[in-house]
């Protein structure tokens, strides 16, 4: 039996850096979470860095265009299967908007499929703060943050021999951050100005009749302070994914971060994925019950000065051995 112990922790570190994790419940019991590899937090905060230096990522611009770029080439270097989803919508404001959903796929053979998801525009306008509101925001937080934490659970896989056991897809949603300004009213009720990536993939999927076991979003999920409560949405159509990445939370040590909390529903991509698609999908989002979202939100406070590599550790580290517990 020790030989075989040696040679196991032997085989981990040939395979590169494992983490695994155990604890016991309320019972007593041993609850062992199965070996996955380091999320670098570091490496993390690169990938947001690298995207607000492109500068705000509003349609139609330079900042926009070099990032979608960008963010093909970095997961194709992976070894990820990459897929574009051109589109147009029509804007609030009776704009036409050319977006593009950005899909990674790896082991698209698998039959048991997780999605991971989160949104690379960022907002036109700082309609929540005092100066310079016509101006776009650099989007640290919101919108480069869970790109971030998606990018390096995509390096991971792609560069360390060990593998989840399920096929992964990654979606990058485009035009989620551009819904009618703060206090306005909206020209047309009937539609839902905001998330027109996930609306659109949701009724137009890039392989016909897809579906994934479960999905996982991330926004907002880089901020110093960050908490994350289980979102309304994410309860009433995900509830055992909720308990399942808040339980994982905690047997990493980031019960911190997960708040075992109840939130409201907030509109956000996993909405149409899990109303339209079918997908049952938690929403991983820096929201309090009491407060809201933070005060940079929509302001031009959500810059880099914002981003925490704690924050991105705890949530990146959840969500891959989540993946990898499957």
């Amino acid at each position: 039996m020790r030989n075989k112990a040696r040679l196991f922790v032997i085989l981990l570190l040939l395979l590169g850096a494992c983490t695994g994790e155990k604890t016991t419940n309320s019972e007593n019991e041993e609850i062992v979470l199965k070996a996955y590899p380091s999320f670098n937090p570091d490496s993390a905060y690169t990938f947001v860095r690298q995207q607000v230096d492109f500068g705000p990522r509003v349609p139609g611009t330079p900042g926009h265009a070099n990032t979608k770029q960008w963010i093909i080439q970095t997961l194709s270097s992976y070894g990820w299967n990459v897929q574009v989803q051109d589109f147009q919508t029509q804007t609030y404001d009776k704009l036409t908007w050319n977006l593009s959903n950005i899909i990674a796929s790896y082991n698209p053979q698998a039959s048991k499929r997780i999605l991971l998801a989160a949104h690379w525009d960022t907002r036109r306008i700082a309609d929540k703060d005092t100066q310079r509101i016509n101006q776009a925001i650099a989007g640290a937080n919101d919108g480069a943050s869970g790109v971030g934490v998606l990018m390096e659970i995509a390096r991971v896989i792609g560069t360390q021999e060990l593998k989840p056991e399920v096929g992964i897809d990654l979606i990058f949603f485009d035009g989620e951050d551009d819904g009618e300004p703060e206090n306005s009213i909206s020209k047309d009720p009937s539609k839902t100005w905001w998330c027109h990536g996930s609306q659109y993939w949701s009724k137009n999927k890039h392989i016909p009749n897809y579906s994934a076991y479960y999905g996982i979003l991330v926004d907002l999920v880089g901020a110093k302070n960050a908490r994350f409560y289980r979102e309304g949405y994410s309860r009433k159509y995900a509830s055992g994914i909720v308990s399942k990445i808040w339980s994982n939370a905690s047997l990493l040590g980031h019960s911190g971060f997960f708040i075992s909390q109840d939130a409201p529903e907030i509109l956000d991509d996993h909405l149409f994925i899990n109303e339209w698609a079918g997908i049952p999908t938690a929403d991983i989002i820096d929201f309090s019950p009491e407060l809201g979202f933070g005060s940079y939100h929509h302001t031009h406070q959500d810059d880099m000065q914002l981003i925490d590599v704690r924050t991105l550790k705890a949530v990146g580290e959840t969500v891959l051995a989540t993946v990898y517990q499957e």
